[in-house]
């Protein structure tokens, strides 16, 4: 087991005992004093922008693709998506939301009234403790179980709690795609970053599945350990992606956005920040963007970079 791992694995032990303030101001600690560090690699990593080879373009002509992803960490969270997918709606957006099938009840039909206004159903891990990538035994152990939450809600899709990944492992989920890792982000527990802000498919005897790496910084990062005032960190990524033809890929959750004019708590953003981000996307680079769920951009890639081949 490596370093990082037994890290990992002390601080999920021990999580449960530490308050949830202390747990805020140790993270952003360790990132304030980290940020120097990184300033060459985030929140933009430049060799990302290398297109893979054969890639011809999006469809339609459109210089880059926009792709929207929220996990819901718990039941508030839950409770709140409908308040995000009508603001996205009425911005003229559409996402995935991924939920996490045993750590709160998932309404069977919230999980409807998402797919019927035309987002994206997904699985968030099983039940969100930091442990389904510890060991080998815990993933074979929980693999069919998510299989069969994959298969009860007829999805295609997964992200891992925390971002944490084996992509050899994820091989024995029934998916076409999947969402648990990021192109560069040296503040994630695993912060093995793929180094690209491109789809890429990952293959193993004669199958495989396509990635989909998060290329904005998650919400939490910045704007909840961080507390930046602005979405310029944002902005600025979202200006090289385009400028490089790549995938803007974000990861936003309900849990953490503060709605209705709410003062944030301590654990979350004004929900006026996200409406920003889609504000300037649609705005600025009206007409230049292919926006899709992820099973559109997966099924995309694959028949494009794969099956063609």
């Amino acid at each position: 087991m490596g370093k990082q791992k037994i890290i990992n694995t002390v601080f999920y032990a021990i999580k449960p005992l530490i308050p949830r303030w202390f747990q805020l101001w140790m993270r952003r600690k360790l990132i304030m004093s980290k940020l120097p560090k990184y300033k060459d690699v985030w929140p933009i990593l430049e060799k990302a922008g290398k297109k893979p080879d054969g890639f011809k373009g999006w469809p339609e002509g459109k210089e880059f693709s926009v792709v929207l992803t929220h996990d819901v960490e718990l039941i508030g969270g839950h409770n709140d998506v409908k308040k995000l997918m009508l603001i996205e709606k009425d911005l003229g957006f559409k996402s995935s939301y991924n939920f996490v099938p045993e750590r709160y009840e998932v309404s069977p039909e919230l999980r409807a009234h998402v797919e019927a206004e035309g987002f994206e159903v997904g699985v968030h891990g099983l039940n969100h403790d930091g442990k389904l990538f510890q060991s080998r035994e815990i993933f074979n152990e929980r693999a069919p179980k998510i299989n069969k939450y994959v298969k009860e809600w007829n999805v295609v899709g997964f992200r891992s709690p925390a971002m944490h990944h084996d992509l050899d492992w994820i091989h024995d989920l029934d998916l076409e795609y999947d969402l648990s890792t990021f192109d560069t982000d040296p503040f994630e527990p695993q912060a093995d970053g793929v180094e690209t802000i491109f789809p890429f498919w990952v293959a193993k005897n004669n199958t495989g599945y396509v990635e989909l790496p998060y290329t904005l910084a998650q919400d939490f990062t910045p704007y909840v350990l961080m507390r930046l005032p602005t979405i310029d960190v944002w902005k600025k990524k979202v200006d090289w992606i385009v400028a490089k033809g790549g995938m803007v890929l974000v990861n936003v959750h309900p849990d953490y956005c503060a709605f209705d004019g709410k003062k944030p708590s301590i654990q979350e953003f004004p929900i006026e920040m996200y409406i920003e981000l889609l504000e300037y996307i649609k705005t600025k680079y009206a007409g230049r963007y292919w926006h899709v769920l992820p099973k559109e951009i997966s099924s995309f890639w694959k028949s494009q970079m794969v099956d063609s081949q």
